[in-house]
Formats: structure tokens, C-alpha cells, sequence
């Protein structure tokens, strides 16, 4: 079991991650001005909060370590429930692992280069070595892994604070506004909101944990709160941060806006500061992903006699072991796929990113489902101005379906339109699915 500070450890965890020292940027382009952007963040906290309200619902009336996979198998049957699992083992958890490997490895280079490597190699070093440290880790248990969270969001709030102390008392003061910045763009708020909500993406990994937080219902809701309000409030900081020494102009034009910012407050020595407090967000991040990912592998073992292995769980320990060794395993071979595509493995998870949306949608309309379905079911917690509050929620994640369905689709890959990339998870998910059916068709579990 874990408490309150360590369920919120593993939240703020995994939502702060690396984009919060790029999406800024990207943002203040697309806003037009500080206020713009500004609200613009508070608005992703509000959107954030009205989704962890409808997960709070789910969490506490459905405890369970599988998280979206068991509300989606309770809704929609097992068979939907498979090729969200499936999606999260293939790309969505496992490549985000890999991804933020190679993001922790590239910027532990540049603070401590392994010189004595073949050119290239440092990264990859460096991401294999983070994953099987921090697997070893968590298969030592959930208070091992859940009380390295906790110093790892520590440490990463406290860089983040000092990027705030460095603009108000060290830095120089952003330059006067001069002409129309070639880089920047014309103001476009919804385009800024999706970066924004990408940005507060991973809030709603706390339903994999919702089962095994000390306190009950109360301390699952006050987990999901509790994060979206300190994270927002981190962006809201770090965001004025940056506009307070680089203004408008300078944020939307930098590449590394948060390593500019330590470059005036710090000198040369603030890019080392830098890429250490990056390095440590990524690391924080896959810690997290570690301790949640694993869980939906569990409960597909659960579900599935085939696949009963990855349900073994260590009592002992608090950890499913066979599917946190597997995930490791998986993380390490994307590793090696990514460090023989370079940047096309970046593109191939980011491109991933309708079929995340589209199981997030089904996750909110099971709410619905399940209130009409299962009206007698105790709910410790309802979400409050029901239905307006899971509408919204569902509306945004719509939106935000159709906007990664807009940007995948005039992207490419390999000369292919990337939108396949997200078919051919699916597809290949669906064949996966139907051998299942065929090994176990006389084995169907009940609800628990």
C-alpha cells in the first residue's frame, strides 16, 4: 500500500516530464500574448481537473490495478479492453519508456559524456542502463519504486523552482519587444491548447494505482486533485519564468527555452543545470510510467488464460513482477529499434497519439455506460454536475482526437502516411485478439 505523497509522486511524476521545457515555446507562438498564455495554462489545469473528477468516480467505485483496461472491459467487454492493453504494451507505454530513455540519455551526455564510447553510443548506454536500474527497482517492491518517485519529484519540483528563483532574481529582464519575430506565428488558441494539454498529459495514470493508496475512496480523490493543482501552478510558474527573461519573442523563437533562461541566469554553467534537471524530469517520468504500465499488463493476464503469466502478482511485494520484467524487456528492444531509426522512433510513439485519444474518449463514456449498467454499485465519490461534468470531458477528448487525427494525417514516415502507424497497432492488436478468442474461448472470467 502507499500514501498520499507517493500516489501524488507518481502523478506529478509522470506529467511533468520533458515537455514542459519545449512546449512553452511552441506555445507563446500560437498565444499572442502573455495573458493569452498564461490563461491558456490555467485552462489546461481546468480541463485536467474536470477529467480527474470523472476518474475519481471510476477509481473509487472500480479499485482496481488495471486502471483504464478494467473500466473498459467492465463497459465494453474484454475484448475492446485487449487492444487498449495491447496499444499500451506496444507503443503508448513501453515506447514512451524508450522515448524518455533516449531523452534522459542525450542530456547525461552532455552533462557527463561516456568519452570512452563509439560516437553515438553514450545515449543508448545511458537509456538501457536507466530502464533495467529502475526495473530492478520497482520489482523490489511498490515501496521501493514508489519511494524513489518521491525523491525524484522532489528534486525535479526543486529545478523547477529554481528556473522560477533564476528569472526573478538572477537573470537579466527580457529585452524590449522589436520587430514581428520571423519564428513566430499567427495567434491560434485551440492549436495552443493542444501542446497545452499534451503538456498535462499522464494525470489519469493514478487510476492504476487506485487499488493499493492507503485511506480509502478520500485519498484517491485528494491524490488526483492535489497534483493537478501543484502542477499547474509549477507550469504557471515556470511559464512566467520564461517570458520574464526572454518576453514573447524570445520564447517562441528559442529551441531550448528553459536552457536559455539558465544561459543568463547561470552563464555556461547553467547548461549543464540544465540538462541535469532534464535528465532528472526523465527520469522521474519513467520511474512513474514503470509503476503504472505494468498494471495493465497485469490485468490482461487476469482476463486471459493465454496470457495468465503477466497476472502472477507478488504479494509480497506489492508488484506484478512477471509484467514489470516483461515491460523492461519490451523497453529494451524499442530502445535498440530507436537507436537504429534515430528521430523516426520519436515520430512513430508521437504519431501513436489518436489511438491514445481514442481510448481516453471510450475510458469517459464508460462513466455513462457503467452508471446506466451498474446503478446499484457503491460510489464512495460521484463526480459532481453530472452529466455536464463527463460531457466536458468527453468533448475534449474529441477534440483533441480529431486534432492528433489532423496533425498525423499530414505528417509522413517512411514515405507512408503516418496515420497507419496507429492502424497498423490496431490491426495487428486485432489479430492478436482473435487468437486469443480461439486458445480461450471457454475460459471467461468473472468481474471482480
Amino acid at each position: 500500500m502507499i500514501g498520499l505523497r507517493e500516489a501524488m509522486a507518481v502523478i506529478v511524476g509522470v506529467v511533468i516530464g520533458a515537455g514542459i521545457f519545449k512546449s512553452p515555446s511552441i506555445v507563446a507562438s500560437l498565444s499572442g500574448s502573455p495573458g493569452t498564455m498564461l490563461v491558456l495554462w490555467v485552462l489546461g489545469g481546468l480541463v485536467s481537473l474536470v477529467g480527474a473528477l470523472c476518474y475519481a468516480e471510476l477509481a473509487t467505485a472500480y479499485p482496481h490495478a488495471g486502471g483504464d483496461y478494467h473500466y473498459l472491459r467492465r463497459a465494453f467487454g474484454r475484448s475492446l479492453a485487449f487492444l487498449f492493453g495491447w496499444a499500451r504494451f506496444a507503443v503508448i507505454t513501453t515506447g514512451s519508456i524508450a522515448l524518455l530513455g533516449f531523452v534522459f540519455g542525450d542530456y547525461m551526455q552532455q552533462a557527463v559524456p561516456l568519452s570512452f564510447l563509439p560516437a553515438g553510443w553514450g545515449a543508448t548506454a545511458y537509456a538501457c542502463a536507466v530502464i533495467v536500474v529502475l526495473s530492478a527497482l520497482n520489482l523490489r517492491g511498490i515501496r521501493s519504486g514508489a519511494g524513489a518517485q518521491s525523491l525524484l519529484t522532489l528534486a525535479e519540483i526543486g529545478g523547477l523552482l529554481l528556473i522560477a528563483a533564476a528569472a526573478a532574481f538572477l537573470a537579466d529582464p527580457a529585452p524590449p519587444v522589436q520587430s514581428a519575430s520571423a519564428t513566430a506565428q499567427a495567434p491560434s488558441i485551440g492549436l495552443a491548447m493542444v501542446f497545452v494539454l499534451l503538456t498535462y498529459g499522464g494525470w489519469n495514470e493514478a487510476a492504476y494505482i487506485s487499488a493499493e493508496i492507503r485511506g480509502g475512496p478520500g485519498r484517491m480523490v485528494k491524490a488526483l486533485v492535489l497534483s493537478i493543482i501543484v502542477i499547474t501552478s509549477l507550469y504557471l510558474l515556470v511559464s512566467w519564468a520564461y517570458w520574464a527573461v526572454l518576453g514573447m519573442e524570445g520564447m517562441a523563437a528559442s529551441d531550448a527555452v528553459a536552457a536559455d533562461v539558465m544561459l543568463r541566469a547561470f552563464g555556461p554553467a547553467g547548461e549543464k543545470l540544465i540538462s541535469l534537471l532534464v535528465a532528472v524530469s526523465a527520469l522521474t517520468s519513467i520511474n512513474a510510467t514503470m509503476i503504472v504500465g505494468a498494471r495493465t499488463g497485469y490485468a490482461m493476464g487476469c482476463d486471459w488464460r493465454t496470457l495468465g503469466r503477466l497476472g502472477c502478482w507478488d504479494g509480497d511485494r506489492g508488484t506484478p513482477h512477471v509484467a514489470m520484467a516483461l515491460q523492461c524487456a519490451a523497453a529494451l528492444v524499442l530502445v535498440g529499434v530507436g537507436a537504429a531509426l534515430g528521430s523516426g522512433f520519436k515520430a512513430m510513439v508521437e504519431f501513436t497519439a489518436p489511438v491514445f485519444w481514442l481510448f481516453f474518449l471510450l475510458t469517459g463514456l464508460s462513466l455513462f455506460v457503467l452508471r446506466r449498467r451498474e446503478p446499484r454499485t457503491a460510489r464512495p465519490y460521484r463526480v459532481p454536475l453530472y452529466p455536464l461534468v463527463p460531457l466536458l470531458f468527453c468533448a475534449t477528448c474529441a477534440y483533441m482526437l480529431w486534432s492528433s487525427l489532423s496533425y498525423v494525417s499530414s505528417q509522413t514516415l517512411g514515405g507512408l502516411n503516418a496515420a497507419w502507424i496507429g492502424v497498423a497497432v490496431l490491426a495487428f492488436g486485432l489479430v492478436l485478439l482473435l487468437v486469443l478468442h480461439r486458445r480461450s474461448e471457454n475460459h471467461t472470467p468473472p468481474l471482480s
